[in-house]
């Protein structure tokens, strides 16, 4: 069996969820690692079983070794998307590159100019769209259940979960959960609506609760390493109105820190019946001869990570066999012109239109 020889760039808690997923891939080989942190590169390498001989301290230099790779998987922080999935498209390499595309727009086209250049697939990890629920839900659109939707909601609040480190310093992730969590919500939504064109943004954010009340429970906080100041700086609200060419409208609300209860439920509502998602049971409304009627499809239960390994494995699939993307550099750089003017929209006030 042919085996996709792929180097990881960034050991942290995302990559230690890919790996997990590519332990259940048989066509691939994890053969090399980086990370500017010397901690999280043993920790994760010890973990996965990659030798000492295959770890390195920068993108740089496991390139210049590693001279069989065939692919890389760019898991590292936001600001840093760009640099080293531009790095390893020079080297040669196929890349699969984590959400959001990059720290702004002017990056992902670059980035996806590049891929052009070498001739190389880049992927985009937006993985809700690799999700058992999310493919049946396409399903029903796809077949005509729910016939021209109009109105989503993308909704991904945390009661009491700013998840601090890196992700909570703006110059290492361009923003807080509208750049995180809201780029789930936002593409998967979109996706499901046919990958229409945004054209307007309405935005505001908030930064009302600080960056960690002090709770008796305190919710996790992840450590930040490699000589990074500690701050949090990002917005802990975000709420956006997207308009698409096609007359559809999206509101977009995410949180790090809402009194509220925690929710990750997406709403999509058209001519012939809404589906609501994500929290809990799938369910479609609609009506039936005459009636009012709630529709609940039943899945199999699936572990959190088989998502995970369904877009890795697509990935894999993709540079094999030569699989069309479904996730390609494209998408991504749309959905950073939306993340972009959610953020231009609230600074400024005004609604932000989208080119």
């Amino acid at each position: 069996m042919k085996k996709l020889k792929i180097g990881m760039i960034g050991t942290g808690h995302i990559a230690r969820t890919h790996l997990k997923a590519y332990e259940q891939i048989p066509n691939v080989e994890i053969v090399a690692a980086c990370d500017i942190d010397p901690v999280a590169l043993k920790e994760t390498c010890d973990r996965f079983g990659i030798s000492e001989e295959h770890r390195y301290s920068s993108v740089e230099a496991m390139l210049a070794a590693e001279k069989e790779l065939e692919a890389a998987d760019v898991c590292v922080w936001n600001i840093n998307h760009a640099p080293c999935t531009i790095a390893a498209l020079r080297a040669g390499l196929h890349v699969i590159c984590e959400k959001p595309m990059a720290y702004n727009t002017a990056e992902a086209e670059e980035m996806k100019r590049e891929a052009e250049k070498a001739g190389k697939l880049l992927m985009i990890g937006f993985v809700l769209r690799f999700s058992a629920e999310n493919a049946m839900v396409k399903e029903f659109i796809d077949n005509g259940d729910i016939g021209e939707i109009y109105y989503t909601k993308a909704t991904y609040l945390r009661r009491h979960g700013n998840p601090g480190g890196w992700f909570s310093n703006k110059n290492l992730s361009g923003g807080g959960p509208v750049i995180d969590l809201g780029v789930h919500v936002i593409d998967q939504t979109r996706y499901l609506m046919g990958s229409p064109k945004p054209v307007s943004v309405y935005a505001m954010t908030a930064d009302k609760l600080g960056p960690r009340r002090e709770l008796k429970k305190k919710s996790e906080c992840r450590p930040i390493t490699c000589g990074v100041t500690r701050t949090c700086d990002v917005e802990d609200f975000g709420v956006a109105l997207i308009r698409y060419d096609n007359g559809a409208t999206t509101l977009l609300e995410t949180s790090y820190d809402l009194n509220c209860p925690d929710c990750g439920k997406k709403e999509l509502y058209g001519t012939k019946a809404g589906v609501v998602l994500g929290d809990g049971p799938t369910k479609i409304y609609s009506d039936m001869n005459g009636y009012l009627v709630d529709i609940a499809p039943q899945l199999p239960n699936t572990e959190f990570i088989q998502m995970f390994v369904n877009e890795l494995s697509h990935f894999v699939d993709c540079v094999l066999n030569g699989t069309p993307c479904i996730a390609v550099a494209e998408d991504g750089i749309t959905v950073m012109k939306i993340l972009d003017a959610i953020y231009e929209s609230a600074r400024t006030g005004h609604e932000v239109i989208i080119r």
